[in-house]
């Protein structure tokens, strides 16, 4: 788990009428509204007796009280009132928890988890087609899985599985003259992109579709990528139509064994609201064959190096995907989770926020991080 990107909290929705407690990489957060409807995110730590902030009150004022003895905090993590203390106290400097910078988009509440300035972090991944004229997306669905986010990430980037794990995309390995087309992959900032030419089975038919689906030959081009280590994007061209579907998951690590993951659908046709249901149905089929499989994976966690397993051409952009996570360790961006383990039960960690790199004085030791080489 890699600190220093962005990552899904929840949905905006969620916090409307109040706080929203979410785990990620293993430590707990708050997201929440100000007075003026902004969205926050912050430590989920109280720095007086480590109470959690998200079983608190949001108050008119704009803060959110810890439920154990009442310190509010603000947006910016800073705390405003210690009623212990008196109605005209003055504030411990060292009084205050990390706040993290947020952005609301895909009504999903992003936070970047990290310490880096403004002008280093990575964008956010944008959907270009998001509110475009001519596209549909479906509500963001939420999926809970009980396995590692790289597992998943790393699924959806396979291209070879779908001929054996999803009947309606490929042909269950009977046809004899079947192989994986070459992978074209182009690297990016902190991640990569591949184009994948698919000889499969037709992805929709008129029994599921209706009259409204449209017959492919069968062959399809699929684009597709990962963004830092928990973006996924995959989409999916139909050779003669320009009917296409793009989805997009940005996971949440919530530990090394459980993954929340926020999935964000769109298409070009089928555009009536009435099928928005029965498109999110098909495409949970899918989903769920993938969890059969991945479910029962062994190792549970990725394998520490590829000689434990065996990689062909097909298993390229897979290889790439380890590479980065290779060159965020070597950043010092890894979380040591060992370390975390052995300590947490006498030391309450934080994820380093921006702030650290201005101010002194924190309570909560940053997570341990493992050493770059």
């Amino acid at each position: 788990m890699y600190i220093n990107f962005w990552y899904p909290v929840c949905l905006s929705d969620e916090i409307n009428e109040g706080s929203k407690k979410a785990t990620i990489l293993g430590m707990d957060f708050v997201a929440f509204r100000d007075h003026e409807g902004v969205a926050h995110c912050l430590s989920n730590v109280c720095v007086h007796r480590g109470g959690s902030l998200a079983n608190g009150i949001c108050h008119e004022d704009g803060t959110i009280a810890c439920p154990y003895h009442g310190w509010r905090y603000n947006g910016q993590g800073k705390c405003t009132k210690i009623p212990s203390l008196g109605p005209d106290a003055k504030i411990p400097n060292r009084a205050k928890v990390d706040s993290y910078p947020v952005i609301e988009r895909y009504n999903i509440v992003f936070a970047f988890l990290g310490d880096l300035p403004e002008d280093e972090r990575p964008s956010l991944y944008e959907i270009e087609e998001y509110e475009a004229e001519g596209w549909r997306a479906n509500q963001t669905t939420i999926i809970d899985i009980d396995y590692n986010y790289e597992r998943s990430i790393e699924n959806g980037l396979d291209p070879a599985h779908n001929e054996f794990v999803h009947p309606t995309h490929g042909f269950s390995g009977a046809r004899n003259d079947y192989k994986v087309n070459p992978t074209k992959i182009t690297k990016v900032d902190r991640g990569a992109d591949f184009e994948q030419l698919f000889d499969a089975a037709p992805p929709l038919d008129e029994e599921t579709y209706g009259e409204t689906a449209r017959k492919s030959d069968g062959e399809l081009t699929v684009w597709g990528g990962y963004r830092g280590p928990n973006t996924l994007i995959t989409q999916i061209h139909t050779k003669k139509d320009s009917n296409w579907f793009h989805q997009y998951f940005f996971e949440q690590p919530i530990n090394e064994f459980k993954t929340k993951i926020f999935f964000v659908n769109m298409r070009n046709w089928l555009m009536e609201e009435n099928l928005d249901e029965m498109i999110m149905g098909r495409n949970m089929e899918v989903v769920n064959q993938d969890i059969e499989v991945l479910d029962n994976l062994r190792p549970v966690l990725t394998p520490p190096t590829l000689t434990k397993e065996i990689f062909v051409p097909a298993d390229l952009i897979i290889g790439e995907y380890r590479s980065s996570l290779e060159d965020f360790t070597k950043k010092g961006y890894k979380i040591d989770v060992k370390k975390m383990k052995e300590t947490q039960h006498q030391t309450a960690y934080a994820i380093p926020s921006p702030a650290r790199k201005k101010e002194k004085s924190w309570v909560l030791d940053p997570v341990p991080l493992v050493k770059s080489k």
